[in-house]
């Protein structure tokens, strides 16, 4: 791995773009269930946008408040996430069963826009019939990472007629942000590609991963991957986790297992924003003190409640500037 031309610098590798398509950019969200509009107002007042309705225009307000929010903070920069549609094993898109989409094109534009707070994730899934040439496209863009919520797009990664697809993004040296673990915010296709197991080929063909979350559970029926994480890194070298997320209720146990593993040298930041950011959860696991989590829950600024939280628990400070030197490394 070369030394980056810059000083390392610390950044938010978990945060989602959503738009309601208010900006005419092509972003679009679903809100036709009583439970996504509850959802969506309980998202809306934990990131710090109360103020806002859901029929209010969401893009502008939410881009606004995110670029400020990063001002404020002690985090030099956040990746965005785009945010593809589910398609069938035939490569057709079922918008019908997505809840919200956000185009390559807006995180790009963005990126391109405040390149000193937003690193752009392109989202393509690989049974696209342009899916190579959309992630080169991304890649001559500047987008340097792959973002793919497996179980609930519909991608088998492991899939042989996928692997061109993984081989391509080895060699543009992208980075692949992976969901794993169970899912409580978005539907769910297929459950079973919650498991890390679905990365092995992206590994094989020499991606750098990053399975998102610890593969940990989101909920108690939910399976446990965290270990099989674990023996996976221990097979690859490629292999990486994040902790987003994991300043929350239903998440916080696995940043208990996290911080007692022999792989924190492996793990990026990542708050996934706008999930909620609360003291309850690592107070519960016993990872913060009264005071701690006092402090935390006076602090306004999202992002930087995240970052306190996470250093409080113990992850060190090069989880924050991790990814920044695997979207630099040769």
């Amino acid at each position: 791995m070369n030394q980056t031309t810059h000083p390392l610098r610390r950044i938010d590798g978990h945060v989602h773009l959503i738009g309601d398509g208010s900006a005419g950019d092509g972003c679009w969200l679903k809100l036709d269930s009583p439970r996504m509009r509850f959802q969506a107002r309980c998202l809306l007042r934990a990131c710090g946008l109360p103020h806002l309705s859901i029929k209010d225009p969401l893009d502008e307000a939410y881009r606004a408040y995110l670029l400020q929010s990063v001002k404020e903070s002690s985090l030099d920069a956040v990746l965005l996430l785009a945010q593809d549609l589910p398609h069938d094993d035939s490569g057709h898109p079922l918008p019908k069963k997505a809840v919200f989409y956000v185009p390559n094109e807006v995180v790009l534009g963005l990126a391109k826009k405040h390149p000193a707070h937003f690193l752009p994730a392109v989202s393509i899934h690989p049974a696209r019939p342009d899916a190579i040439d959309a992630l080169e496209a991304s890649a001559a863009a500047g987008a340097r990472v792959l973002k793919l919520l497996p179980n609930c797009l519909n991608v088998d990664c492991n899939r042989t007629a996928f692997r061109p697809f993984w081989e391509r993004m080895a060699a543009l040296k992208m980075c692949f942000l992976a969901h794993t673990g169970g899912e409580l915010s978005l539907p769910v296709i297929n459950a079973a590609y919650a498991s890390p197991e679905i990365l092995r080929a992206p590994l094989e063909c020499g991606v750098t991963t990053i399975a998102a979350h610890g593969a940990g559970r989101s909920a108690l029926i939910d399976p446990d991957y965290t270990e099989l994480l674990f023996e996976m890194m221990g097979t690859y070298p490629n292999l990486y986790t994040d902790n987003s997320a994991l300043s929350s209720v239903n998440r916080a146990h696995t940043a208990k297992k996290l911080l007692s593993s022999q792989w924190l040298s492996r793990v990026v930041h990542g708050s996934d924003f706008p999930i909620p950011v609360s003291a309850l959860g690592p107070r519960i696991q016993k990872l913060i003190d009264g005071s701690a989590r006092a402090r935390a829950d006076g602090e306004g600024n999202v992002f930087e409640r995240d970052v306190f939280l996470k250093t409080a628990m113990g992850f060190p400070a090069e989880t924050f500037t991790r990814l920044d030197q695997l979207i630099n490394s040769d």
